[in-house]
């Protein structure tokens, strides 16, 4: 059995305790699961000490592959290996080191060794790619733990808090909810079935069905439920997507007014689409709201919100832009054809987008639950917002494709309607105005680092 190794280190300007500590809580695996591949955390493990066991699958192709890991050799503060009971791979062993260096820095070190399918001649088939797949997860997974660790230490010591989430199996709600646990806090997710594990809250938004009482203290609210508007509107729809907002919200705002101890802040999802089609025009928080439908539905969603505030709670509007993850949304709706050089522009490909990688928009909800003058109105877009064309050409740079396909506007139109006309054809260009006040540190201001974090595509690939 031909025995490879692995090695990747950085350097951290934490202390070692706190970075094992963040690798011990729940939702750090999750945090270090790279957005591009399709992997399902199958039984989370409850930490990391001797005996815990984690299951997963992860699709190769067509295939799903298995994976069962126990954890062993654990030392507090200092180390603990991952060793694969069921794998791809016929030996696997990870270990995790967080070395000391000075009280404010440490090292952290991930070392692997593993054998590859079919031995020696196995190892020179697949070794090169299995070991540039690695350093790709890698450079992923410390990236992202610095930048969290960061974060944390940019609000000082924040108490333990107890969240609840709607929206919580959309791709905004699996991102945000693993990054609130990593930081140390409860969270209960609210869902449409009948509660089937102990973080689940039963709601029935369309027969005003939700009781809250079984929370002694509920610190925040962050509300992300909202039916897809990526689709044609047909009447029904428009209602669905209308009702599941306004209504929506109406529902869980009565549900707080009933309670003793009420949360100190409700964020809410919007979308910039209040602005409407404003062409270059230049817009902020104090901008007039637009035309159109989802100007509409946008409007009457931060109204429900906004009655918060007469039961003291900070309402706290997230109007946000279009989100990048490979894993949802309309990123990862585009990547295949991208990824075959079938990608375009958008008509004539001069209508502006705001954006925003789905880190910075999982920081700027935190953001704007810890920080008060996050209050009202915030645009939950990156600095750098960018035409149609520019979107497509920098994703077809960062993929190494020709993007060469533009898709004319009557063809949109008559695909989708009047969503081709508010979404994909609108022109919103939207600044971050009470994110830059308040002092929020976007991770990925620019489109080109973003995309290049968000698929595992350093400037160095080829």
């Amino acid at each position: 059995m031909s025995l490879q190794r692995f090695n990747h280190t950085t350097e951290i300007d934490r202390p070692s305790g706190e970075v094992f500590r963040w690798h011990e809580r729940p939702g750090a695996l999750e945090r270090l699961t790279p957005p591009w591949e399709k992997i399902e955390i199958l039984k989370p493990s409850s930490g990391v000490t001797d005996g815990q066991r984690v299951g997963l699958r992860q699709k190769f192709g067509p295939f799903w592959l298995n994976w069962e890991v126990e954890h062993r050799d654990y030392v507090e503060g200092k180390q603990f290996r991952d060793v694969a009971l069921r794998a791809p791979f016929p030996q696997w062993e990870h270990l995790h080191r967080v070395v000391a260096g000075t009280p404010a820095e440490c090292k952290l070190e991930d070392t692997l060794t593993y054998s590859l399918p079919g031995g020696a001649l196995g190892a020179w088939l697949a070794g090169g790619l299995v070991r540039r797949k690695l350093t790709q997860l890698f450079a992923f997974r410390h990236e992202r733990t610095v930048a969290d660790l960061t974060m944390a230490a940019q609000y000082g010591a924040v108490r333990p808090m107890q969240f609840l989430v709607s929206g919580a199996s959309g791709f905004v709600g699996k991102a945000l909810i693993p990054f609130l646990r990593s930081q140390g806090h409860q969270v209960a997710r609210l869902v449409r079935h009948r509660s089937a594990a102990p973080d689940e809250v039963y709601w029935d938004p369309k027969n005003g069905h939700l009781d809250l009482h079984r929370f002694k203290a509920l610190d925040v609210v962050i509300h992300l439920a909202g039916a897809s508007v990526a689709r044609r509107w047909s009447p029904a729809v428009r209602d669905e997507i209308w009702n599941s907002r306004v209504v929506g919200t109406r529902v869980l705002v009565d549900a707080l007014s009933k309670l003793r101890h009420r949360p100190f802040v409700f964020v809410g999802a919007s979308a910039t689409g209040i602005y409407g089609s404003r062409g270059k025009e230049e817009l902020d928080e104090r901008s007039d709201r637009g035309r159109g439908f989802l100007a509409d539905v946008c409007d009457a969603w931060e109204h429900e919100v906004e009655a918060v505030e007469s039961l003291g709670i900070r309402p706290v509007m997230m109007r946000t832009g279009m989100v990048l993850s490979p894993a949802g949304g309309a990123l990862a709706e585009l990547l295949p054809w991208f990824r075959k050089g079938l990608g375009g522009r958008l008509g004539a490909g001069d209508q502006w987008m705001s954006w925003i990688s789905i880190d910075d928009l999982v920081g700027a909800y935190y953001h704007a639950v810890l920080d008060q003058r996050c209050v009202h109105e915030v645009n939950a877009v990156a600095p750098g917002a960018v035409t149609n064309r520019e979107f497509t050409e920098t994703l077809a740079k960062v993929l190494g494709r020709p993007a060469m396909l533009p898709v004319p506007r009557p063809l949109l139109r008559a695909a989708l309607g009047e969503m081709a006309n508010d979404v994909l054809l609108s022109s919103a260009r939207v600044v971050p105005g009470v994110l830059e006040y308040s002092r929020y540190h976007f991770r990925h201001p620019q489109l080109e680092p973003a995309l290049r974090f968000l698929l595992g595509r350093p400037e160095t690939s080829r």
